[in-house]
């Protein structure tokens, strides 16, 4: 009996109902009724008796029910040890992060290394332009992504940061004496071009294409760092948006900050490669659940 059989199985035993089973395992209803058909051909006995009003399980069927439940704790248990033995091992997942969002995550890293001693988290700087290919080569295990990330070979774990957005203008542009700023106003301005390494609906997402009314958004000048972008933006060759983390940890005198309140707030979530899946990796995003995200 496959795994999946025995989870459809025990399934069913608790529902006594195939429709609930299917919803509960994301399956359709033909193939719990084929699952359990099929074992009770295997078997030579009947585990269920149907009717059109009930489910129920037969004598047989609750004899099994027992067996395999047992069975399957000890499975669990045995992969828990397991998944305990490797990451006490002192593995060290390597964390994509932009700028300085390291500093906020400190209570997810501390509680991360609290769990699981001699494992560590080590930090490495990523841009919008390799954001996605430091992961898919291998140099990050996670990296720490604004949403939506929809990439058929990664992963999306739970949100860890949120924050509103600000415009970095410089300190002599017009917008810099308003004190604020609007997603309108980018239409008036040029923003800064992060090259084509990263997919467009990813990049739109932190600097749109178009204003709310439908005016096209200008890019350019190129750059490919957030300092690179900073520098753009002193030289007043380009305005940018950027999460508010920005003016949190950078106040360079001929740069201004500009809260945009229209512009809705941005979510952090930690992003991995499906295939590189590991306890460690699934330690850290369980801890990221307890936490729950961290407000900027």
């Amino acid at each position: 009996m496959e795994l999946r059989d025995i989870e459809i199985f025990l399934t069913l035993a608790e529902e006594l109902h195939f429709g609930r089973t299917a919803e509960r395992l994301h399956v359709s209803q033909a193939r719990v009724s084929q699952a359990i058909g099929q074992q009770e051909r295997r078997l030579g006995v009947a585990l269920f008796d149907r009717t059109s009003r009930r489910v129920s399980l037969t004598p047989v069927g609750r004899r099994l029910r027992e067996d395999l439940q047992q069975a399957l704790d000890l499975l669990r248990e045995g992969l828990a040890r397991a998944e305990a033995a490797g990451l006490s091992g002192g593995r060290t997942l390597r964390l994509g992060v932009f700028g300085h969002a390291g500093h906020e995550l400190r209570p997810l890293v501390d509680m991360f290394r609290t769990r699981h001693p001699g494992s560590d988290v080590q930090f490495n700087e990523i841009t919008g332009s390799d954001a996605f290919a430091s992961l898919r080569a291998g140099v990050n295990d996670i990296n720490v992504l604004w949403l939506p990330v929809v990439e058929a070979d990664l992963t999306v774990g739970p949100t860890v940061l949120t924050g509103s957005r600000v415009l970095a203008v410089s300190a002599d542009h017009p917008l810099a004496e308003r004190g604020s700023a609007s997603l309108e106003d980018l239409a008036d301005n040029h923003v800064a071009d992060l090259g084509p390494d990263a997919p467009e609906y990813w990049v739109a997402a932190m600097v749109p294409m178009r204003t709310p009314s439908g005016r096209r958004i200008p890019r350019g000048p190129a750059a490919r760092t957030f300092h690179e972008v900073l520098s753009l933006v002193a030289a007043g060759q380009c305005v940018h948006p950027l999460g508010e983390i920005a003016a949190r940890y950078n106040n360079p005198p001929d740069i201004v900050f500009l809260p945009m309140r229209d512009a809705p707030d941005l979510q952090w979530a930690l992003t991995w490669r499906s295939t590189a899946d590991s306890p460690a990796i699934r330690a850290l995003a369980q801890i990221a659940v307890d936490l729950g995200p961290i407000a900027l």
